[in-house]
C-alpha cells in the first residue's frame, strides 16, 4: 500500500508499505479522505505538544471505509463508513500514533464513529474541525435566531463556526481580510462579511448599536482577542477557540464587568463527537467550500505543500480509492 510518511525532521515521502494485520479488538480501514492542516506541518517540522518520533504517518482529520474487522468488534462491520477521534488517552491518532494518511491504517473499535450516507468522504473529513466549532457554540449556550454572532477569522474553525452558527439561525457576521476566505464564508452562510477596518460600523449598523450577541474569536491571536471584548454588546458572550501561546497585547478588560460579559474559552471537542455527526447529517451540513486543494496519494507532497500556503488554501484534502 502507499502511505504519506515524515520519515525525518522536514522530510516527507510517498512510501510503499505493507498492508498492517488486524487483532481481535482492531479494524482495518481504507481511506478515503485525509485533511492536511498546521499541526501537521508543526510535526513535520520537529514540533508537537506530545512527544512523538519519526518515522510517522500523519493524518487526523479522515474519514474511511472498514474493510476488516477483528473477531471481538461488534459494533462496524466491513462497508461501514466511519471517522475516528484524535485524541485517544495519552496518545495522539496521526501524531504520536501513526494516522490516517495510508491507503489502510489500523484503528480500536473504540475510537471509531459511524457517518450515515449523507455525509460524504470530503465532508467526514472534516468531521474533527466542525467538532471543534460545535463545541464552543455548544460552551456558550442558546445560540439561536435571535442572536448576532460576529466570527473572529475565516480559517477552517473559524469557517466551521460560520456554518454552525447559521444552522443553529444566528445572523451572521464574519471578519476576514482576505478575499477567497470571504467568498467561502459567504459559501457556508455568512450573512454579512467584512474586513477588520469594517466590523464596527458593520456591526453597528446591523445591531443597531447594540453590539454582538456571541463574539466567537478564531484566529487566536491576541489584538484580535482583545478587539472580541469591544465587540460584544451588554450581556454578550465571548467565546475564545483561537490558540495562543505565550503572546499578549493590551486589552480593556474593564469591559468584562461594565458589559456583564460571559466568557468560554474551548480547546478540541471533548465527548461531542456523535452529537456532532448527527447536527451534520441533521442540518445538511456542506462544508465543501473549505477543501481549497485535492490530490491523491500519489501526489500527497503537493497537499503537505499546500498546507504550508495558508494565503492560498484553506483545507488541503488527499483523497484515496483503494480497496481489498
Amino acid at each position: 500500500m502507499k502511505a504519506l510518511e515524515f520519515v525525518s525532521e522536514g522530510v516527507a515521502k510517498v512510501n510503499e508499505l505493507s498492508v498492517p494485520e488486524i487483532g481481535d479488538d482492531e479494524v482495518l480501514i481504507a481511506s478515503r479522505a485525509v485533511g492536511v492542516c498546521h499541526s501537521d506541518i508543526e510535526l513535520l517540522e520537529g514540533r508537537y505538544i506530545i512527544p512523538f518520533s519519526y518515522p510517522i504517518i500523519p493524518g487526523h482529520e479522515w474519514s474511511g471505509e472498514v474493510m476488516r474487522v477483528g473477531s471481538k468488534v461488534t459494533r462496524f462491520k466491513q462497508g461501514d463508513h466511519v471517522v475516528g477521534d484524535c485524541v485517544i488517552g495519552d496518545d495522539h491518532f496521526g501524531f504520536s500514533i501513526s494516522g490516517a494518511a495510508a491507503e489502510f491504517f489500523v484503528t480500536k473499535e473504540s475510537w471509531l464513529h459511524k457517518i450515515p450516507d449523507n455525509i460524504s468522504w470530503n465532508n467526514g473529513a472534516l468531521v474533527e474541525p466542525f467538532s471543534v466549532a460545535y463545541y464552543a457554540l455548544m460552551r456558550v449556550g442558546n445560540v439561536n435566531a435571535s442572536d448576532i454572532l460576529v466570527v473572529l477569522g475565516a480559517g477552517p474553525i473559524g469557517l466551521a463556526v460560520t456554518a454552525a452558527a447559521k444552522a443553529l439561525g444566528a445572523k451572521t457576521i464574519v471578519v476576514e481580510p482576505v478575499d477567497f476566505r470571504q467568498k467561502a464564508a459567504h459559501e457556508l452562510g455568512a450573512d454579512f462579511v467584512c474586513g477588520p477596518d469594517e466590523i464596527k460600523a458593520v456591526l453597528a449598523k446591523v445591531s443597531e448599536g447594540r453590539g454582538a450577541n456571541v463574539v466567537v474569536e478564531a484566529t487566536g491571536r491576541p489584538d484580535v482577542m482583545a478587539t472580541a471584548l469591544e465587540l460584544a454588546g451588554f450581556k454578550g458572550r465571548v467565546a475564545y477557540i483561537g490558540i495562543d501561546v505565550g503572546k499578549s497585547a493590551p486589552a480593556q478588560l474593564g469591559l468584562i464587568q461594565s458589559k456583564e460579559l460571559t466568557i468560554t474559552g474551548s480547546i478540541g471537542s471533548p465527548g461531542v463527537w456523535e452529537e456532532t455527526i448527527r447536527f451534520m447529517s441533521n442540518k445538511n451540513i456542506d462544508l465543501s467550500p473549505l477543501v481549497t486543494a485535492r490530490f491523491t496519494v500519489d501526489q500527497a507532497l503537493g497537499a503537505v505543500e499546500a498546507a504550508q500556503r495558508p494565503m492560498e488554501n484553506i483545507k488541503a484534502h488527499i483523497e484515496f480509492n483503494a480497496s481489498l
